[in-house]
């Protein structure tokens, strides 16, 4: 979802897209807000002659012109990761920034602030990047900083890193999807610590970053992260109901990450939408989309920039494709050793669709629910993907914190599909018509005009005309 809601920080951190602040990373069930502070005084607002800075520099520059080709100059040169379209989006959303201040400064890494210029809120930004010419973003968030928020200094020592890393142990022991990996994870990261390979991280935000990293190059899964907080935050995982009615307002601001509808020429329906949002809040959002495209003869579901989100709207999105009831996908538990199943929805509030041609558009960044949506449309032959292979991320994840100013995010449950018996985690979705994902929606434009052209001669020949 890329809008002003991009400031909600949810259960993937990184995931595999939380090296961008455009997007929010809803990655499958819970989602939780988690505000980050800076641990140190306003600093002044010039931005350093490093690395760093030239890289938020640029950023900044791009990201306030609204200007496409400025945009995507930067995307292309300094972060690959993003895309034009979300950072216009996100520009129109907030109308830009303003810095305020830059808080933390070294050669490849910088805390910021910054205040939107179409509200009061305050974000405070996190930029790491890699030294070249030009410079490149390693990982890059952007979070709200809500009312009363209280920064404090964190003082990163070896007791608190060893609490840390326990901490960890201890919950991906208790939930981590495999055991297996759970176990191995486990004891590479004892066995660095014991070495002193963590003895030179006195950041909050680099060590995080280390963990997330180490974690990943066992279990390769890009749903598990760390994250670093210098204030104390709360034990509780779920959100209060504050956190809840600021989620509800900025997704209705949002459109609930619906970017696009139209109607194309041949009475083809576009929809493009960026995040399966939760159904209790964005299911009208979904019900006038669907019934704008209800008499469209094709429809194009272009999620090449969608990262997931809630499997219950995948599931609602979903059932207007298909005139019975349909299984479309289970998800083991292992904490509770149990399985869900998730079925079409038996009454809609809008016509279904079940028998107009559907295709899906992916990209590298198409992620976690957006890939449960492709793999239930495409193994049940109800839809072509059109596009690149996907992110490859199965699991659903849930936060933890640990030792009051981490928080991991452990995926705890998998996909199970009803016809493969398997999943898509580290493989990604194979697009049934692999192109780049620039060139996806004129390929589909043209299958499906050929196919509706088909259909027509088809008829006509049968009716003897």
């Amino acid at each position: 979802m890329r809008t002003r809601s991009s400031m909600l920080s949810t259960v993937s951190f990184a995931g595999a897209r939380a090296s961008g602040p455009l997007k929010a990373k809803f990655i499958w069930v819970v989602v939780v807000l988690i505000a980050l502070a800076t641990s140190e005084a306003l600093a002044g607002n010039t931005i350093p002659n490093t690395p760093a800075g030239h890289t938020l520099q640029a950023w900044l520059d791009a990201f306030n012109s609204g200007d496409r080709m400025r945009i995507e100059s930067y995307v292309r040169r300094m972060d690959p990761s993003q895309t034009a379209d979300g950072m216009l989006v996100f520009r129109k959303d907030t109308g830009g920034f303003d810095l305020l201040s830059i808080d933390r400064s070294e050669p490849l890494h910088i805390l910021f602030r910054v205040k939107e210029k179409d509200s009061t809120t305050i974000a405070l930004g996190d930029l790491l990047v890699r030294d070249g010419k030009p410079p490149t973003v390693k990982s890059f968030g952007l979070r709200a900083l809500p009312p009363g928020a209280s920064p404090v200094v964190v003082t990163l020592d070896s007791a608190l890193r060893a609490r840390v890393i326990d901490g960890i142990a201890d919950d991906l022991k208790q939930f981590y999807v495999d055991t297996g990996v759970a176990s191995r994870m486990i004891d590479a990261l004892l066995d660095k610590e014991a070495a002193g390979g963590y003895a030179d991280l006195s950041d909050g935000y680099l060590f995080a970053a280390r963990l997330t990293s180490d974690l990943r190059d066992i279990s390769h899964d890009r749903h598990l992260a760390v994250s670093f907080s210098p204030f104390k935050m709360p034990s509780r995982g779920m959100p209060t109901a504050q956190d809840t009615e600021r989620m509800r307002q900025q997704l209705e601001r949002s459109n609930c990450a619906f970017d696009k509808l139209e109607i194309l020429p041949d009475d083809i329906g576009y929809v493009k939408f960026d995040a399966f949002m939760p159904p209790a809040i964005c299911a009208p959002t979904v019900e006038a989309a669907m019934g704008f495209i209800a008499h469209a003869d094709a429809i194009i579901f272009d999620l090449r920039d969608n990262g997931g989100g809630d499997p219950f709207m995948v599931a609602l999105i979903a059932s207007y494709l298909f005139g019975q009831p349909t299984h479309l996908n289970d998800i083991y538990d292992r904490s509770g050793n149990s399985t869900t199943q998730y079925w079409t929805l038996p009454y809609l509030t809008g016509a279904r669709l079940p028998t107009q041609p559907v295709y899906i558009l992916t990209s590298k960044r198409t992620f976690s629910g957006a890939e449960e949506f492709c793999y239930d449309l495409q193994t049940r032959k109800r839809a072509v993907i059109v596009g690149e292979t996907t992110g490859g991320g199965a699991h659903l994840v849930a936060p933890h914190v640990v030792a009051d100013y981490f928080v991991v995010g452990v995926p705890f449950a998998r996909a199970v599909n009803p016809i493969t018996h398997t999943d898509w985690e580290g493989r990604g979705i194979q697009p049934d018509v692999s192109v780049p994902a620039a060139n996806a929606l004129e390929t589909a434009v043209q299958l499906a005009t050929r196919q509706l052209q088909a259909a027509v001669n088809g008829s006509q020949v049968r009716s003897g005309r």
